[in-house]
């Protein structure tokens, strides 16, 4: 816990000065708040005298000052609400600008065992109670201690009997609040968890909204989100439950004081030990010691909203992403495109079982290799290893000779282009989605990569052009055109090395051809890998990888491989 609360600390350093003026203020507010009762005091205790001497402007003098205070008190808490607020804001920014950030570094691994309803969680509503605890924790704690240090220095000053009896039960209070804290934190870390689980449930069906509706399963989904949402509200009733112990407990200690107050004052004062102005003032003073303990129970759930979001957010940043640079990674360039794996192997890390066994394969630069087989053959996973979105278990794999590994991962990203089956197209416009591919690239260069993708006609028949909004993930258009603009996108980046994942299987006849056709002019003279579903589109491919369980049980061009009548003759025989 040491160690998170010093993180957590850490953040307030570029903001340091903005720190210690909301300190600053806040000791300026709860110094005003002791002082007002000590002008009552001394009203009361010397009204008879004042009265006497006809000192009416004494009071008014009092009264001045007193406004004047409040006026002061009046632009502090403007500072602390306005300018400390928006220091809590800066420091959630600056937090979830490095959360997203390290979101962006984590290896395909890491997404694997991931939810994404979980994941957006951390930076959204984890982070606002945080920013919460960091803006209102210091400053709480700081008027919470100034007020019961100050109330008791006067209390004591007034009464030291009636202080000692006020402050009897106060260890007794202290034990019962750190007692149900302990048991309150975990109860809120649970809530986070099962919040998390909420915010999954709520991004898989309504990302999925149009299979619900079309299998008619919407009362299925209300069922799932029903067992998620009474789980949380459990957890919310479990938390509520030592909330609710610990407020009205707080609550009754707070009321045992002033009746603690009442009784020992009134003997007091029967006793003729305390005068009665004293006891007005020792009343008045005991509210402003409870006040604060008010605001110690609402930090206290403040607290633990915000720790246990912290605590999730530093387990998000402490996984190392699998895949990083080496110290002397270097930069590729003037790249060919020979690829060579030499005796690779790879497992996936939940499994035993190697999905690809001593693959040993030469690509020249420029080829058009085909992978064909089995689904679960590994066709994809060789594909991913190229890019280095895994790591090979055994072996390695080399561009122009050298190691991937020696490679630094931007660099090898950027040489290498993808089409897959399931294009993924962001929100916005058709040029957004383009123009993604090189973002410092021209109008005539994103037109042009269009056009060479088949794309530009079908663009300008939309109601803007380019600048079409093609709703969530492209929902707007057809599967052909989605297809066309990722190749548009790749054609953009001008890459060397392209791998085709599947990328026409999903579309009719039609849209294939045009599609295939975009797909052989990006190819030309690229090192290319295509994983073909649909045997007919890869005929003509220079070398056809057949992967089994076994590895490359065969190789060959396709007329080579029908000759053999093997693996490959039967695959396309079944495919006619």
């Amino acid at each position: 816990m040491k160690s998170n609360l010093r993180r957590m600390v850490s953040y307030y350093k570029p903001y340091i000065g903005t720190f210690i003026a909301d300190m600053f203020f806040a000791l300026v507010s709860s110094v005003i708040a002791l002082i007002i009762p000590i002008a009552v005091r001394y009203i009361t205790s010397n009204i008879m005298n004042i009265k006497e001497k006809g000192g009416t402007n004494e009071i008014l003098f009092i009264g001045m000052v007193l406004i004047i205070l409040v006026l002061i008190q009046f632009g502090a808490n403007y500072f602390i609400t306005n300018i400390g607020h928006v220091m809590g804001a800066k420091m959630e920014y600056d937090m979830r600008a490095q959360i997203f950030s390290h979101y962006q570094k984590l290896s395909f691994s890491f997404y694997d065992e991931q939810k994404i309803g979980q994941l957006m969680s951390r930076v959204t509503n984890d982070l606002f109670d945080i920013s919460e605890l960091l803006h209102h924790g210091p400053e709480n704690l700081a008027i919470s201690l100034i007020k019961i240090i100050g109330a008791f220095i006067v209390l004591a000053h007034i009464s030291i009997k009636l202080t000692l009896a006020a402050f009897a039960i106060v260890p007794v209070m202290f034990a019962f609040a750190f007692f149900l804290n302990r048991r309150m934190k975990r109860a809120f870390k649970e809530n986070r968890v099962k919040i998390s689980e909420i915010n999954t449930q709520i991004e898989d069906s309504l990302s999925g909204i149009r299979v619900v509706k079309s299998f008619a399963n919407e009362d299925i989904e209300n069922e799932k989100f029903k067992l998620g949402n009474e789980g949380f509200l459990s957890a919310k009733k479990n938390s509520y439950f030592y909330m609710g112990f610990f407020n009205s407990g707080m609550t009754a200690f707070t009321m045992l004081i002033n009746i603690i107050v009442i009784m020992t004052g009134g003997m007091l004062l029967a006793g003729e030990a305390l005068s009665i102005p004293d006891f007005i003032a020792f009343l008045l003073y005991i509210n402003i010691f409870t006040d604060p303990i008010k605001t110690l129970i609402d930090f206290t759930e403040s607290f633990q909203n915000g720790y246990s979001g912290f605590e999730r957010f530093v387990e998000i940043l402490e996984i190392e992403p699998e895949i990083t640079d080496k110290p002397d990674a270097k930069t590729l360039e003037n790249v060919r495109g020979d690829i060579t794996f030499d005796d690779v192997s790879f497992k996936y890390n939940d499994t035993a079982h190697r999905v690809l066994k001593h693959i040993n394969l030469d690509v020249k630069a420029g080829a058009y290799v085909a992978l064909v087989g089995s689904s679960g053959g590994g066709k994809t996973t060789l594909c991913n290893l190229i890019p280095r979105f895994y790591d090979v278990t055994k072996g390695k794999i080399m561009i122009d000779g050298t190691d991937i590994r020696d490679i630094r991962l931007k660099s090898l990203h950027e040489n290498i282009g993808i089409v897959q089956q399931d294009v993924y197209l962001f929100s916005g416009t058709v040029y957004d989605n383009i123009v993604y591919g090189k973002p410092a690239a021209t109008r005539e260069e994103v037109i042009e990569a269009a056009k060479n993708a088949n794309a530009h006609e079908f663009i300008m028949g939309l109601p803007n052009g380019y600048e079409t909004d093609i709703g969530q993930r492209g929902i707007k258009l057809s599967g052909g055109q989605k297809q066309r603009l990722s190749i548009a996108r790749v054609f953009l980046k001008n890459p060397p090395i392209l791998i085709f994942d599947e990328a026409t299987s999903a579309l009719d006849n039609e849209s294939e051809n045009i599609v295939k056709e975009s797909l052989e002019r990006l190819a030309h003279n690229r090192t290319t890998f295509v994983i073909a579903h649909r045997l007919s589109t890869i005929r003509n491919a220079e070398k056809i990888l057949v992967l089994t369980e076994k590895g490359i049980e065969e190789s060959g061009t396709h007329d080579e491989l029908m000759k053999i009548n093997g693996a490959y003759a039967q695959l396309y025989k079944c495919a006619e």
